[in-house]
């Protein structure tokens, strides 16, 4: 909801030079966090680490109508970034409790499918709401979304088998808890693959704009209704025929898709990018989740699921800051970006061509008494 209209909240601010840190700042404490909250999802247990990144998307959206100068806006994004750093590595930990392993990629599929409704429906919901009232509605309007998720997982059952109590010395982490070594192949596709998005995150609102659009989330609705037609499909053709096969064809179709936004000159030309790039997401999104949860151990999957949203976060983190930086209010600069992007695309491609000989296209399709460890 928030995304599409941030850029110009801040400009509204001051702080149009620092539209690049919208994104990167959130990704950078969801980053951080990530260790933390894989640590607590395998101790604690997966629910309330949940609940802990629904709260602190509930409070922010007080917080943002309170905090209206430009230091108060960064330092909230920073704050934000909490609730992306808990909620997703405990949700993908626990929807591998509950699905065999022969079933990853379907079940994270559905999830991806959940995941990408609300990023349909909220930036075109966003934008209307801004238009039709304010901006600090909106900010409420995500509170409001934000509680009820916190509802929800109050009637959620705790599917850790050893679940602990909270103490403050779980937050101390060793180097070792940081990184999960197994899941590191997935890590660095998902980082590469990533890069991309956070480009469009931070430029396609004004690019949109500069193109005639007036609805600047009309572009996230458009790629994420694709992304919806392929994420079920793409999760069980990914538990039949590998991860990496899926990956790959992926990886080259958000090549392409970049390329194809960044030399739009129409608003259909755009929205013709935007749908191939929910496309390649909606393959890329389940099976880099998947193949994360093959190769983990399953006593350590909350901090296999970190390690891979780490990546994630600092794939995003780096193109929205490098893409701030290079472009900012220069739309000449948009383009270059763009296929900037692309070419890192092609490096994950070229970087998972190689491990997948290594691995094996079709590593890991494992039964569930063979997932996890023994890999």
């Amino acid at each position: 909801m928030l995304i599409p209209e941030l850029p110009s909240y801040l400009s509204s601010l001051g702080g149009a030079s620092y539209k690049g840190l919208i994104i990167s700042l959130f990704t950078l404490t969801a980053g951080i966090s990530r260790p933390f909250s894989g640590k607590l999802t395998d101790t604690i247990g997966r629910v309330p680490v949940m609940a802990v990144g629904s709260i602190v998307c509930f409070v922010c959206g007080f917080l943002y109508p309170v905090l209206t100068s430009v230091a108060g806006f960064l330092l909230l994004r920073l704050l934000h970034g909490f609730s992306t750093g808990f909620k997703p590595t405990a949700t993908a930990a626990y929807i591998a409790d509950v699905i065999p392993a022969n079933r990853w990629g379907e079940a994270l599929g559905i999830h991806g499918i959940c995941f990408s409704t609300g990023l349909a429906i909220g930036p075109a919901l966003g934008s209307l709401i801004t238009d039709h009232y304010s901006i600090n509605v909106l900010f409420y309007c995500s509170s409001a979304f934000a509680l009820s998720s916190i509802i929800i997982l109050m009637n959620l059952k705790e599917t850790h088998p050893h679940k602990e109590r909270f103490r403050p010395g779980l937050l101390k982490l060793r180097a070792g808890e940081i990184i999960e070594p197994l899941v590191l192949p997935a890590a660095i596709v998902t980082l590469l693959g990533y890069v991309s998005y956070g480009a469009i995150l931070t430029l396609v609102p004004d690019w949109s704009q500069h193109l005639g659009i007036a609805n600047k989330g009309l572009f996230f609705v458009v790629f994420t209704l694709s992304s919806l037609l392929v994420r079920f499909l793409a999760g069980r053709v990914s538990d039949r025929k590998g991860r990496v096969v899926v990956l790959k064809t992926a990886l080259v179709l958000l090549l392409i898709a970049v390329v194809i936004i960044g030399l739009a000159a129409t608003p259909w030309m755009l929205m013709s990018g935007a749908f191939l790039y929910g496309i390649g997401t909606g393959l890329f999104s389940p099976a880099s989740s998947a193949w994360t949860a093959d190769l983990s151990d399953p006593d350590y999957r909350g901090r296999a699921m970190a390690t891979m949203y780490i990546a994630l976060e600092l794939g995003i983190g780096l193109g929205a800051l490098l893409a701030g930086t290079l472009a900012g209010d220069r739309l000449a600069w948009i383009p270059w970006v763009f296929y900037g992007s692309a070419f890192v695309s092609l490096c994950g491609l070229i970087y998972l061509i190689r491990v997948g000989r290594k691995l094996g296209d079709r590593l890991p399709m494992v039964d569930a008494e063979t997932a996890g460890g023994e890999l």
